[in-house]
Formats: C-alpha cells, sequence, structure tokens
C-alpha cells in the first residue's frame, strides 16, 4: 500500500475499533489514521498562521508536533478540535469534524492551558462534573487522579495548584473518557524531571494500547525521548513527516541539526 505508515501487530490487535487494519506478509498491518488534516489554512486579519496544511496520525506510534514557538502548531490544534473555525480546509477526527462526535470526551483527550478549570472547584470535583456532562462513571475521576499522582490533593481547590500540577490535572481530565485519541499541547510545560519522565511513559503505554497521540512541543531534546514519528512545521507549512529517526539521519545523527536545518531553511525562503 503506497504511503502506509506500518505499525506493529500488538498495536493493532489492542484497541477493537482499529478500521480496516491490512496484515501483511511479514507480520505488520496498516492501519487508516485517526486525525486527517487536508489543506488547513487559516488566517487572522491578513496574517497567515496555517498555510495548506495535510498531514495523518496513526494509531500505535507518539508523534510529536514539532516547530518552533509561533510556527501555527497550538492553531492547528484548535482547529482539530473545533475551537477555530479553518479558513479553508478540513481537520478531521476519526473520520468526522470534532464537533460532530456524540461524545467528544468518550473519542478525544485534549490539553491545552494547564488552568482551564474552574480556581474554585476541587480536582476531583472539576473531574466529577466533566464525567457526569459526558455520561462516564464518576468513579473514573479517583481513578485518573490517582493515575497522575493527585489523589492526596483530590479535595484541593485547584486555584491554588502549581503549574505542574495543573498540568497534571490537565492530562488526568483528557485521559477521563479512556478516549482513542489523545492531543497534548506541551504537556510537559511545568513538569519537574520526574513528571516529565511519568509523561514520557504514559504517552508510550498509551500508544502501546493502540492509542492515536499526537503530541505538540517546541523542545527538540524532549520530542527525541517521547516521540517515534515527527510532523514538523514552520510559518504555518509542512516541512517534514517522518520517523524520528529519518530525520536524525538527515541531521548527521542530530535531530537539532536536523530541526534547525529545515526550520532556517523556511525562515530563508528555500
Amino acid at each position: 500500500m503506497p504511503g502506509a505508515v506500518l505499525v506493529p501487530v500488538r498495536y493493532a490487535w489492542a484497541a477493537g475499533w482499529l478500521r480496516e487494519a491490512t496484515t501483511r506478509g511479514d507480520g505488520v498491518r496498516s492501519v487508516d489514521p485517526m486525525i486527517s488534516v487536508r489543506g488547513l489554512t487559516k488566517r487572522y486579519d491578513g496574517t497567515l498562521a496555517v498555510d495548506d496544511l495535510t498531514f495523518d496520525v496513526r494509531p500505535g506510534v507518539v508523534t510529536g508536533f514539532l516547530g518552533p514557538n509561533g510556527s501555527g502548531k497550538s492553531t492547528t490544534m484548535r482547529m482539530i478540535l473545533g475551537l477555530d473555525a479553518p479558513t479553508r480546509g478540513t481537520a478531521l477526527v476519526h473520520g468526522a469534524p470534532y464537533r460532530s462526535l456524540r461524545w467528544p470526551l468518550r473519542t478525544v483527550g485534549a490539553t491545552g492551558e494547564a488552568r482551564s478549570f474552574h480556581p474554585g472547584r476541587t480536582a476531583r470535583g472539576h473531574l466529577r462534573a466533566l464525567a457526569a456532562a459526558s455520561g462516564i462513571p464518576g468513579r473514573r475521576a479517583d481513578e485518573m487522579l490517582d493515575l497522575v499522582g493527585l489523589a492526596a490533593v483530590a479535595n484541593r481547590r485547584a486555584g491554588t495548584f502549581s503549574l505542574g500540577m495543573g498540568q497534571r490535572l490537565g492530562i488526568a481530565a483528557a485521559l477521563l473518557g479512556d478516549p482513542e485519541v489523545l492531543l497534548l499541547d506541551e504537556p510537559v510545560n511545568g513538569l519537574d524531571p520526574e513528571g516529565v519522565r511519568w509523561i514520557r511513559s504514559l504517552m508510550r503505554e498509551q500508544a502501546d494500547r493502540g492509542r492515536t497521540v499526537l503530541i505538540s512541543s517546541h523542545l527538540i531534546a524532549e520530542m527525541a525521548q517521547t516521540a517515534g514519528r515527527l510532523i514538523v512545521i514552520g510559518r504555518g507549512r509542512l516541512l517534514a513527516d517522518t520517523t524520528v529517526g529519518d530525520l536524525t539521519a538527515r541531521g548527521g545523527g542530530s535531530l537539532e541539526e536536523a530541526f534547525f536545518g529545515l526550520t532556517e531553511a523556511k525562515h530563508h525562503g528555500a
């Protein structure tokens, strides 16, 4: 299958919802993308933030969405999540626009601002409110607080949380509905070294379970240790869609060199 992205069989059987997996003789399966972006473009008052962006994100591997600050990563994520309307193009999740999903929290888990919660609510109250709105059992709130290391502060008001604790609460909310797709915008921001190591492990585990995991970041070293594939953008345009290994090889063994080679070429109009 030309252009197919291949993942080990163990990823494909881990989630029954993977669509139309095709088994080949070499023991791997190609799977359809869970996120599909086509010709995505966004203008703000004449400023081109995202420029004709096209890419797919498939299950079974952590995909890094890498680019300098201001490159259009967050705007793209917002369009995938239906928070911003594209000027042109489409962004589909599981073959449909996000806004048409019947139970969004069960399909897509997302993080954005670390403090996207009511400061007067407790951590448990915040998650239970989200669960109730999406038909999710209330017990999931405590399960997720335990998973992200916030069980001891479950009854503390979220407005008193540090930035790192707010990130953990956001990740708990993203995982609340046991979603097929995870979109995490700068998830290590504010985390201490132990927290960074934890989020790496968590994202790999989610991918190993057959989930689709897209993580945006401007941190090259972090993506080198977390992602298996990379989508690199600069000034809103696609610069690379490849594996971490292939891109590192382009830089003579240095992912940083390859990244700056791409982004500097774009900056100078190459």
